[in-house]
């Protein structure tokens, strides 16, 4: 692993900033059993976008986030954990209104991974379209949007926003897909693990940003609901068909 002085506010380079959730994971630790009896859980910072920030600063890149926190204990704990895994925060609101997202997860088996979501008016869907500094984009390489803040208007707007800035400064675009039918309002709010639901406008939203991507991320459910068919090749051709983006599409084990 390369190791370098983590980036300060004045420092220029960054390799990504990824824009979109910033939560607090809370996993049952009885391993395999049902999430109604867990008994003890162990915190992590949660979120797609800041697990790859994270991720990223790990394998020695200069990772920064755009997103927002709540202004209390959880919103600390993901602005204190970012920074001690030398993510650049600049970025990183406080919102003074909103909580910082919850989830609660457990872990049955291999292939039951039972969570709900706690985001009702969250701290980082608060994201506006203020928070995007066309400067802090300057410094980056690329740009990666979460497909969770492509759901509701205002997120979007920024999310837009970001994409355009970083094309126009020559920047690479990323998408991960991050879907998750609950959180674009098409499953029961206790129905967080259901990983797939077909939704024609969830597909048109995620088809209008695809033509500005460099790369494209996704498990092969979430390039279905790109792509618009449940058949894989069907629809990586759908998505190749409006975008010339790197598709990376992720088969768990496989």
């Amino acid at each position: 692993m390369s190791s370098h002085p983590h980036p300060g506010p004045g420092d220029a380079a960054l390799d990504v900033i990824c824009i979109g959730r910033a939560a607090v994971d809370l996993y049952g630790e009885q391993i395999g059993g049902r999430l109604e009896d867990m008994r003890s859980f162990a915190k992590y910072v949660g979120g797609s976008p800041t697990n790859t920030a994270i991720g990223g600063a790990r394998l020695g890149l200069r990772t920064g986030v755009i997103s927002r926190v709540g202004d209390e204990h959880n919103g600390r704990f993901v602005r204190e954990t970012l920074q001690s895994e030398g993510v650049d925060v600049t970025c990183l609101r406080t919102d003074p209104t909103r909580l910082t997202a919850l989830v609660f997860l457990g872990i049955r088996d291999p292939d039951t991974f039972p969570l709900v979501f706690y985001r009702e008016r969250c701290a980082d869907m608060g994201l506006s379209v203020d928070d995007i500094d066309e400067a802090y984009l300057a410094r980056a390489k690329a740009v990666l949007i979460s497909g969770t803040h492509l759901s509701h208007p205002d997120t979007r707007a920024a999310c837009i926003k970001a994409m355009k800035l970083a094309r126009g400064l020559g920047k690479r675009v990323v998408l991960d897909i991050d879907y998750r039918p609950v959180l674009w309002g098409l499953t029961a709010p206790g129905l967080g693990e259901q990983r797939f639901v077909s939704s024609t406008r969830v597909t048109e939203q995620l088809q209008t940003v695809l033509p500005d991507c460099d790369l494209v991320v996704g498990t092969e459910e979430e390039i279905h609901i790109a792509g618009g068919s449940t058949d894989s090749h069907g629809a990586l051709s759908a998505i190749r068909a409006v975008s010339r983006a790197l598709i990376v599409m992720k088969r768990g084990p496989m």
